[in-house]
């Protein structure tokens, strides 16, 4: 079973109004990059190792799959991951169904990387994964001549059959999905010329970070309107890398705002990925007024990182605007925590994505706040709250519905409002941040 089978007991927390939150802390790895590095290593010639790998359900998933297609992927004693890969187009046929558990990004991902290979495979996740759609993936990878059957919606459980003499592919994403963009360009890895790109609005460029360290030919055209244009050579020989894996920003955002909302907190979040595409929340919250300083700025494995040191701050409302969007798609629901703690209205734009995510988080953020006492609204595809300049009364139990970043989230509404807020559910945090209410109760929340 996976760690939140719904056939499991829920395991129900509820977090209390602290007091002020202080120390160190270093958030779990990378999400995103994670899931790369397992890939990238699997398709090295030679031996991978990844430092600060998030150990999170999500993420063993991928390193599962890339055992069941032949790379050797295991946890040494002291931490490290070593992946000895198969190299590009040496990738196996799985004997058995690949199940992604709750991992939408690797579910997806995986397919970039089966659809160019002459194999077939059946793919599956739990319940909310087999919810969540898969035609966005589907139609590209389709141009690569690969064969999808699926369910109604293009959902899973699907098989998928790999076309091994591919030839490139020019594909234009329709909507900002780094992930998306990320599967056509791992398919392109082992299909014969030039796969490129064109994406509108930019995402998260991990996946073209990685690559050209990984020794890929990749060139990135930016045009006067942002838009860009990546294309990508395929069949190289990509070369083992070590790979040091940043913290997560999605993930330090919650002790992040924790910190800005609980009066007299002041916390320090240690080598937070702080790539400009990652950093919408932060340029956010900065906008609002929070005192966060970013001390010790670096360069780790291409990614750029900085310690963040978080102050508690009296929060004005701002409007984001829905460009903004692809940079920060993962953490509205924080975002509208602080948003209710702030003095004034916030407008959080364009968040149409959010009704397909690991839950509908869209209602899930409305209703959620609505039930904690706070002012919101919903407006077409945009979130409207009105925030009296202090957190709102809570006193709530919150579906989760096996979305990590909505218990999170609402945990620490739970840290500032006048009564308690509970999750019915805190199983799935594990996906993303195993080990999210020790790393609070440390620094000082109240979690029972």
């Amino acid at each position: 079973m996976t760690a939140h089978d719904p056939a499991d007991a829920p395991l129900p927390l509820s977090a209390r109004r602290s007091g002020p939150l202080s120390g160190a802390a270093r958030v779990p790895g990378d999400k995103s990059i994670s899931h790369r590095a397992l890939m990238m290593g699997a398709l090295a010639v030679g031996r991978t190792t990844v430092e600060g790998l998030l150990e999170g359900e999500d993420v063993l998933r991928t390193a599962q799959a890339m055992r069941q297609m032949g790379a050797a992927v295991e946890r040494g004693a002291d931490g490290v991951w070593r992946i000895d890969g198969v190299g590009v187009g040496g990738l196996a046929e799985p004997a058995d169904v690949i199940d992604m558990g709750n991992a939408g990004t690797g579910a997806r991902l995986v397919m970039g990387l089966v659809a160019t290979h002459p194999m077939v495979a059946c793919f599956t996740g739990d319940a909310s994964l087999r919810g969540r759609p898969m035609k966005r993936v589907i139609a590209p990878l389709s141009l690569f001549g690969a064969a999808f059957m699926a369910r109604e919606g293009g959902r899973l459980p699907l098989a998928l059959k790999g076309n091994g003499a591919a030839g490139p592919v020019t594909y234009t994403v329709p909507v900002a999905s780094a992930q998306v963009k990320s599967a056509v360009l791992l398919a392109g890895l082992n299909a014969s010329g030039v796969t490129t790109v064109i994406e509108p609005v930019a995402t998260r460029d991990h996946t073209e970070r990685m690559l050209r360290g990984f020794g890929a030919e990749l060139t990135v055209e930016i045009a006067a309107d942002g838009a860009r244009t990546i294309s990508l050579v395929g069949q190289p020989t990509l070369k083992p890398c070590r790979v040091v894996v940043p913290a997560d920003p999605s993930s330090a955002a919650f002790p992040a705002v924790a910190a800005l909302i609980v009066p007299g907190s002041e916390i320090r979040l240690e080598a937070v990925g702080t790539n400009p595409l990652r950093f919408g929340l932060f340029e956010t919250l900065l906008e609002m007024g929070a005192d966060i300083a970013l001390e010790n700025p670096r360069e780790v494995a291409g990614e750029p990182v900085a310690d963040l040191r978080v102050r508690a701050s009296a929060l004005a409302g701002v409007s984001v605007p829905p460009e903004r969007a692809p940079a920060m798609i993962d953490e509205y629901p924080i975002l509208a925590v602080a948003a209710a703690c702030a003095r004034g209205e916030t407008r959080m734009r364009g968040l149409a994505e959010l009704r397909v995510k690991e839950s509908n988080r869209f209602d899930a953020v409305v209703n959620g706040l609505a039930a904690c006492g706070a002012t919101v609204r919903a407006e077409g595809d945009d979130i409207v709250v009105t925030g009296a300049g202090a957190p709102p009364r809570g006193g709530a139990t919150i579906a989760a519905n096996l979305d990590h970043r909505i218990a999170m989230a609402f945990l620490v509404l739970g840290m500032a409002a006048a009564e308690p807020v509970a999750i019915d559910d805190v199983r799935a945090v594990d996906t993303s941040f195993p080990g999210f209410a020790d790393l609070m109760t440390r620094l000082g929340a109240d979690l029972s």
